[in-house]
């Protein structure tokens, strides 16, 4: 069994394992992928050896090698084109719109991809996530191709960010499906929604950190215990 980081936050803890009741015996799930989110799979992971029947999608390679280790069941989102829910992480959170930024993992064409596919999208944080206005302390994550990644930087910035690339030990980061991660701070930002199509409008740009109008419920711990924002799902979980 993977073992869980030594010093886990204890408000993701809370946040991660209250998303896990939600999880129901037969559910196609959607496994997200960074710290709060590996705790709800290693939540999910051992509710398995108990007997929970489920199957997973994992939105990254980590998060596929937490689950094969914790004997979660996987499939792809070719063979389960429809997901009953997802539960993934966020950078920021605007509890009044639902619309979060995510991509601080580098998962995040992955992750926009198995949302759109899911019934609920859930996602959990601790308090520090949730902002008045997304781009207040992080950058928005946009996925480029590589071939020309300076000419799409340049293009970002007209649109009034400032544009870096991600990198790791001093290389650049290269995501799961093989593309640079541009971190583009907007500050804060007046129309998310507005911004998000413009960004996907963009020549080399395949997709961005933007999520908006994809989830339903956000759970949340806090110094004051765990809430929980929530809107309609798209349909109902299965088994309710």
């Amino acid at each position: 069994m993977t073992e869980l980081p030594g010093d886990v936050d204890p408000l993701k803890l809370a946040a991660a394992e209250r998303a896990a009741e939600l999880v129901q015996d037969g559910m196609v799930l959607g496994l997200g992928t960074g710290r709060t989110a590996a705790l709800f799979v290693a939540a999910i992971g051992r509710r398995v050896q108990l007997g929970l029947r489920v199957v997973g999608v994992a939105t990254s390679r980590a998060t596929e090698r937490q689950a094969r280790q914790l004997g979660i069941p996987l499939s792809t989102l070719d063979e389960q084109l429809h997901l009953d829910l997802t539960v993934d992480g966020a950078d920021e959170i605007d509890p009044t719109s639902f619309n979060v930024i995510k991509g601080a993992g580098g998962a995040l064409l992955r992750e926009k991809l198995i949302a759109t596919a899911s019934a609920c999208e859930v996602i959990v944080a601790d308090q520090t996530k949730l902002v008045s206005r997304l781009g207040q302390r992080f950058p928005v994550p946009v996925e480029v191709v590589a071939f020309g990644w300076r000419r799409t930087a340049a293009t970002l910035e007209q649109l009034g960010c400032r544009a870096s690339r991600r990198e790791r030990g001093g290389e650049p980061f290269v995501s799961d499906e093989g593309h640079y991660i541009l971190d583009c701070r907007f500050g804060p930002i007046a129309d998310p929604p507005a911004l998000a199509a413009r960004l996907k409008s963009l020549v080399g740009v395949v997709e961005h950190g933007l999520f908006i109008d994809l989830a339903q419920t956000a759970i949340v711990g806090t110094t004051h215990g765990v809430e929980v924002y929530q809107r309609a799902c798209d349909d109902p979980p299965i088994g309710s």
